[in-house]
């Protein structure tokens, strides 16, 4: 394979230029980036830098041990593949490019909302630091989506002395995430930190000064932030012969399927706009979270060099909210019990969903170790005693059943 070229330029973007090197490839590799910053940290933006202990979170990298190209500021456009394994060439801002293999790694954009009105989204660094300007004391800030992003916007804002108001079309926090019961858990922390929650109230719009309800009713505001969710950028692949359904669809080595069902090797896709099959969970999963933006290029980039891989682990997140560390791990979706373990009004406790005696998912707050002995108990398969899961006592790894 003599060229690479690596169509985003995030986190899981640098990764799979790092694994190509490291798994052996001598050849050519392009980074093309939409972006004009070097890859750089998403998570802090929505902590550290909001809060203002940070402004700059670029990742290291050798970039002159790592050989490649790096083309910032430029966008793929679209994207012709030639012969099954035979290559292709990407249309970009920067021209035609051709190559032997490509990484997409295009992550995923900030869903927004109806209305003329100026709405904030935080996806970037200049979001980030563009919002953190504006977070002073008084501001009024309506925060349209009280999800992991929406919890940490809005922590930041109180803390910076900011009139906080929080809209959600559900009827409690987190509920796509951890379903209804779970979230309604996190609610009582709004209040704790002077924010306003609303539950169960749409938006129909956003407009100058403000939100329009769905009912009628207006919610004055000097910002508007929305945090409702992603969507992966897809739009450059249309017409391309790849299969797409909510994401790119690929095998367990992120190789990308074809319009006639049938893996490219030539084209894998990592990250946020990656839909790849779990044999562990029988389905295909979309992880728009950073655990897997970091460690599945290495995978990509092993089945791009021709080499046996499969992804399979446990997916992990991680949330920083109204002086909480919030943990979760696994897959609950098909789960068909919750056990507690600790009470939801103290500083600390956790809850795990189980399918029978197998432990399919854990949501720790300020326990993490329950969190990583979870994950080890998750990827095992290994059966747990209920019972000892429940005493917040037990520690989770004797909870497992000999």
């Amino acid at each position: 394979m003599d060229s690479v070229i690596v169509v985003g330029g995030g986190l899981a973007g640098l990764r799979a230029v790092q694994g190509l090197r490291e798994g052996g490839h001598t050849g050519a590799i392009t980074l093309v980036s939409a972006e004009r910053h070097l890859p750089y940290d998403r998570p802090p933006l929505s902590k550290d830098v909001l809060a203002g202990a940070a402004d700059d979170t670029t990742l290291e990298a050798d970039w002159d041990a790592l050989r490649c190209e790096v083309l910032l500021g430029e966008r793929a456009t679209g994207l012709r593949l030639d012969a099954p394994g035979a290559g292709g060439a990407l249309a970009s801002t920067a021209g035609d490019l051709r190559f032997d293999g490509l990484v997409i790694a295009t992550g995923a954009a900030p869903v927004t909302l109806p209305g003329g009105g100026r709405q904030r989204v935080l996806r970037t660094v200049e979001d980030a630091l563009d919002l953190r300007a504006a977070l002073v004391p008084g501001t009024r800030l309506a925060i349209v989506g009280a999800g992991w992003i929406g919890a940490e916007v809005a922590t930041a804002a109180a803390a910076k002395g900011c009139a906080v108001t929080v809209v959600e079309a559900a009827d409690a926090p987190l509920v796509s995430a951890l379903g209804p019961e779970v979230g309604a858990l996190t609610a009582p922390w709004y209040a704790e930190a002077g924010v306003g929650l609303r539950t169960g109230v749409k938006v129909a719009a956003v407009e100058d000064g403000g939100l329009a309800l769905a009912g009628g009713e207006r919610i004055d505001a000097d910002e508007v932030v929305v945090g409702v969710g992603v969507r992966p950028v897809l739009d450059w692949l249309e017409g391309s012969g790849l299969l797409l359904e909510r994401g790119v669809v690929t095998d367990a080595s992120f190789r990308a399927t074809g319009a006639d069902g049938a893996p490219r090797p030539d084209v894998v896709a990592v990250g946020d706009c990656a839909a790849w099959w779990s044999a562990r969970y029988g389905r295909r999963l979309l992880v728009e979270h950073w655990d897997t933006a970091l460690n599945a290029p290495a995978v990509a980039a092993a089945a791009l060099l021709g080499r046996d891989a499969a992804y399979d682990a446990v997916p992990y997140f991680w949330s920083e909210q109204f002086g909480r560390m919030v943990q979760y791990a696994g897959v609950h979706g098909a789960s068909e019990r919750l056990v507690r373990r600790g009470d939801p009004a103290e500083a600390a406790w956790a809850v795990a969903w189980l399918t029978g005696d197998r432990l399919d998912a854990i949501l720790a707050v300020g326990r993490p170790r329950d969190l990583v002995q979870a994950r080890r108990v998750i990827a095992a398969g290994t059966p747990v005693d209920p019972d000892a899961l429940a005493d917040p006592g037990v520690p989770v790894r004797q909870a497992v059943r000999a």
